[in-house]
């Protein structure tokens, strides 16, 4: 086997323990939640905690990228994640569950962003499809694989179980890699922009700090409100300081290029929708329904298998046809999945959710590699570990703001402010549904405008 393929293969099993992980605690929330006795709000920091740090870290990764060997990274990475598994694991206090994740985050921040560059920039281009696909077998497969191995393991063990799943694992592939794992690329020598990390790590992080807030606080709220505004004010002056400087933090003339923007328009949309649902899913099944985690992992099972089965050849797909094609279908797919769901009753068998989410993971697995793929190979090579971060970043905050609106809209709805018929927990996860369902339209009209550059 080429060198360069145990290299991507190590970097792969830790990319998909990296992702995994951060799923396995969604179908695990409402075990946390009575183990601690903290709210539904509260208990959507393990996922938003996680989220923000990783969503500091990506910024970086350009620059570290440039800066470090592969191997120094992904060592370095590996170990701090696994550091943050074994806090979470031996979490007596919610507080300390909490720190044990973001110090996960710290790690996942490196591994995942190292993965997609070293493909990009190791691969040819007319097998970069193909290559992502692979990719996108590991960082599709875990967030829908998670929630089902979760329940397997809830319904025997404690959650604390989760964290150390991934430990054991993550060791094997750290000591292969002390071995096994190669450089790829070029270094560069310039100095870390100390300022620009400032601008991005502050706003990020008051940005991210509000959309964690929408659940528990009013939506337009002081609580809200300033956090957002003040992040977005330090965002900007971020942007402005990055055009200016020789060595930037963050390449941002990544915008330049249109066909980059669409594809990340259109991932976040998605991605607000699908870190959403892994809130959602948990929450209909176990507390509505009243079924076990197990049964709720379960339900999406066979989308998982869908995904195994297909990333690849969505990638393979995305080399050899018309992909702005591929992706409309997809998008319809996913849109027709989530109008389904909608239309849950308290009285729908458990297999119209699994109908429901099979849909949508169908539509999703078509689309998200090609765009990806296609966002990276609109850009010029000494400008794809800026993409990558920029793209990634901006996927990260989307995720974070999904988990929140959509929790939000469950959190609402079950004050006891609104006055329905039914189950005001379902009302909420409805019409989370159904604004998934105008964000999935709002992407078949982007993807439309898609377009391949001619050789």
């Amino acid at each position: 086997m080429h060198r360069h393929q145990v290299s991507f293969m190590l970097l792969m099993v830790g990319a998909f323990l990296s992702v995994l992980n951060q799923t396995l605690m969604s179908t695990a929330l409402p075990a946390i939640m009575r183990a601690f006795s903290i709210t539904t709000a509260q208990g959507q920091w393990l996922n938003n905690g996680y989220l923000l740090i990783n969503a500091l870290m990506i910024p970086t990764t350009a620059y570290l990228i440039k800066r470090y060997t592969t191997r120094q990274l992904y060592l370095t990475a590996a170990v701090i994640f696994m550091l943050g598994s074994l806090i979470g694991a031996v979490a007596t206090q919610y507080p300390i569950l909490i720190i044990g994740r973001m110090i996960q985050a710290l790690g996942a921040g490196v591994v995942i962003p190292l993965v997609n560059v070293v493909v990009m920039t190791s691969t040819p281009p007319s097998q970069r499809g193909a290559a992502m696909g692979v990719v996108g077998l590991a960082l599709n497969l875990a967030p829908v694989l998670g929630p089902t191995v979760a329940g397997a393991i809830l319904e025997h063990l404690s959650w604390r179980y989760l964290f150390g799943l991934t430990l054991p694992l993550m060791l094997v592939d750290i000591l292969l890699a002390t071995k096994l794992l190669h450089n790829v690329g070029h270094l560069e020598h310039f100095r870390l922009d100390r300022i620009g990390l400032l601008l991005s790590g502050l706003g990020l992080t008051l940005a991210l700090y509000s959309f964690s807030n929408v659940g528990e606080a009013a939506f337009l709220s002081l609580k809200g409100i300033v956090p957002l505004v003040a992040g977005l004010v330090l965002l900007s002056l971020f942007v402005h300081c990055q055009f200016k400087q020789t060595h930037p933090l963050l390449n941002l003339h990544v915008f330049d290029y249109r066909q980059f923007i669409l594809p990340l328009i259109i991932n976040m949309l998605l991605m607000v929708t699908m870190y959403g649902n892994s809130v959602i899913i948990p929450v209909l099944v176990q507390n509505v329904f009243h079924h076990s985690a197990l049964v709720s992992g379960l339900t999406l099972l066979p989308g998982s298998v869908l995904t195994a089965i297909i990333s690849p050849l969505s990638g393979r797909f995305y080399d050899k046809y018309n992909f702005r094609w591929m992706v409309i279908t997809g998008l319809c797919i996913d849109m027709s999945g989530s109008l389904l769901l909608s239309s849950t009753g308290s009285q729908s068998s458990i297999w119209f959710v699994v109908l429901g989410q099979t849909i949508r993971q169908f539509g999703l697995v078509l689309v998200l590699i090609p765009i990806q793929t296609h966002a990276w190979c609109m850009l010029p090579a000494p400008m794809i570990p800026d993409g990558v971060a920029v793209y990634n970043t901006l996927r990260q905050v989307a995720a974070s703001f999904g988990t929140a609106l959509l929790v939000a809209i469950i959190s609402v709805t079950a004050s006891g402010q609104w006055h329905w018929s039914m189950n005001s927990q379902l009302v909420g996860i409805k019409l989370s549904y159904l604004s998934s369902t105008i964000m999935v339209g709002i992407c078949v009209l982007l993807a439309r405008q898609l377009r391949r550059a001619h050789a």
